[in-house]
């Protein structure tokens, strides 16, 4: 993953500057039951994400030892990857070859992480065997039947493995607006056959993950679909082509993560693009008009200050949260932003953590915590 470029541009580019669904039926927009079907207990709705992290400070396996740190803090919503563990989750860790989602999901170390009492498990998932954004030239027949089999089998797995647990499973993809131009540019025009595939992409994923929901009556387990969108304010202010405004309206989907750098400081803005992605899905998300949550939110502390970070952080988690998104997520619990390696001292990261290199919690933490244990 190369994080620091696209973390520096939207840095730069801040200065400048939801009825729960069986299946895929939603509710819809103003409905009386909305606020019912949305995560009730805050520790539902605030979740961390943990992946990658350049630092570590147990002996524990890196997957359990983050997971570890989110559910001390109280959180019940946890952000992973699952697509190369040994990648993504290296240290004190033993990964087995997989050659597909359903067998890294079969692994001890994610049979262990879903076992925990975490409510939702929002997973950044992509078949394993392919370049990750192949649909930018376009998605063959074969292609569109291979990508719905791999969403297919790995949401059947889900609701029969995990039946009557009551947990929830989000499968989603990284950020969408950096993929579908194959660059952090956020200039760059959209090729329109990118644009296709990306939505003839996100369908597949969508009808398998449907298919197996009407096949496997979903019985105290939720399986989710979701895109994810990171260029929305360009969008929304200047009429800047994007994924929100150009492939959204030509799939149906369940929820839409928004990785918020662009607009997470400022109340308003935040308000406005929450609304503007929500108005350009198609009809019957899983939580009605309120199918959007935070996928990403968060400062690096040694780059701005830790006032910069208060004030942020702040922002975002009240706004989403007043706003109605169903899950709002923290980035994230160790740094994965290393400006020297090994990672020794604190200042030898970003400072995107809720935990130090040195063991130390950030302010962030103490923040959370306080949140999490207030009632909604």
């Amino acid at each position: 993953m190369k994080h620091l470029r696209w973390r520096i541009l939207v840095t730069l580019f801040l200065c400048m500057g939801a009825g729960m669904a069986n299946g895929s039926e939603g509710v819809t927009a103003g409905s009386s039951a909305l606020e019912e079907r949305l995560p009730q207990d805050i520790r539902q709705r605030i979740g961390v994400t943990h992946v990658a992290g350049k630092y570590h400070l147990t002996d524990r396996e890196f997957l359990a030892e983050g997971a570890d740190a989110i559910e001390r803090l109280g959180a019940k919503v946890i952000k992973l990857w699952m697509m190369r563990p040994e990648r993504d989750y290296p240290f004190n860790s033993q990964w087995s070859e997989t050659r597909s989602l359903v067998e890294i999901a079969q692994t001890p170390g994610y049979r262990a992480l879903f076992a925990r009492p975490f409510t939702t498990f929002v997973l950044v998932a992509y078949a394993p065997g392919r370049d990750e954004h192949y649909w930018r030239r376009g998605v063959s027949e074969e292609q569109r039947r291979d990508e719905e089999q791999a969403f297919y089998d790995l949401t059947k797995h889900l609701l029969t493995t995990y039946r009557k647990t009551g947990k929830t499973f989000v499968l989603q993809h990284w950020e969408g607006d950096w993929a579908i131009r194959g660059s952090y540019d956020a200039s760059a025009e959209l090729d329109p056959v990118a644009v296709q595939g990306m939505a003839d992409w996100l369908a597949a994923r969508q009808a398998g993950v449907d298919r197996a929901r009407r096949e496997v009556k979903p019985d105290g387990v939720r399986v989710f679909h979701a895109s994810e969108v990171n260029l929305v304010v360009q969008a929304m202010r200047d009429g800047k082509p994007g994924v929100t405004d150009r492939v959204l309206p030509k799939v149906k989907l369940d929820l839409v993560s928004y990785s918020a750098w662009d607009g997470q400081g400022d109340a308003e803005t935040l308000r406005k693009a929450l609304d503007f992605i929500a108005a350009h899905m198609r009809e019957g998300g899983a939580f009605g008009r309120r199918s959007v949550y935070i996928g990403e939110y968060g400062y690096p502390e040694n780059d701005g200050g830790v006032e910069k970070v208060q004030q942020i952080v702040t922002t975002a988690l009240d706004t989403a949260l007043e706003w109605g998104c169903p899950y709002v997520i923290y980035w994230q619990v160790y740094c994965n932003e290393a400006r020297r390696q090994p990672v020794t001292k604190n200042d030898d990261v970003r400072g995107f953590w809720l935990i130090k290199p040195d063991g130390s919690k950030a302010w962030a933490w103490d923040f959370l915590s306080r949140r999490l244990s207030e009632k909604k």
